[in-house]
């Protein structure tokens, strides 16, 4: 089923759409996490990713409590949004030699993957509330906020030294 599928026509048929996308997502940015810690070279840009890959799991289990408080069954769809995201990021860093200008790469598609994910769960996080379900929007707030707390710890990194190293 594409996005703007014919089988989509309510906001909940949308909500849920939308919940199996960012499932799917999840689970390709932990699949993919493993690669990304192994070619950062900087110890914190290591730490945060190893962090947030410990996030995730945590992101994916809050999905499938989401799915059963609402009462749909827990399945991915295909992102083809994550999919770019996660396929530049990986082309990237088979291109860059000089390991500190791929550090700041590697932040600025780890920030790529959060900013997407942060329109996803911003749009849950409404579209639960119009629905009637604040106990789901309760939940997906909470990575929401998480997504974004990430993305100024990688602004940070890279303030504090990465990009400098890089230039």
């Amino acid at each position: 089923m594409g996005f703007f599928s014919k089988d989509i026509k309510t906001l909940d048929d949308l909500f849920v759409h939308t919940l199996r996308d960012v499932y799917y997502a999840e689970k390709q940015i932990l699949a993919n996490m493993p690669a990304m810690v192994a070619k950062a070279t900087d110890q914190q840009l290591k730490t945060a990713l190893e962090s947030h890959a410990v996030e995730t799991r945590t992101q994916i289990q809050r999905l499938e409590r989401v799915f059963q408080m609402h009462g749909a069954p827990a399945k991915a769809v295909d992102c083809p949004a994550i999919d770019g995201i996660l396929k530049e990021a990986s082309e990237l860093a088979g291109e860059v030699a000089d390991k500190q200008v791929l550090d700041a790469g590697i932040i600025a598609a780890a920030q790529a993957v959060e900013h997407y994910e942060i329109t996803r769960y911003g749009s849950l996080v409404a579209w639960a509330n119009m629905l009637g379900r604040s106990d789901c929007a309760q939940v997906l707030q909470q990575t929401l906020d998480e997504e974004k707390s990430t993305d100024r710890k990688l602004t940070a990194l890279a303030e504090a030294g990465v990009n400098q190293k890089a230039a």
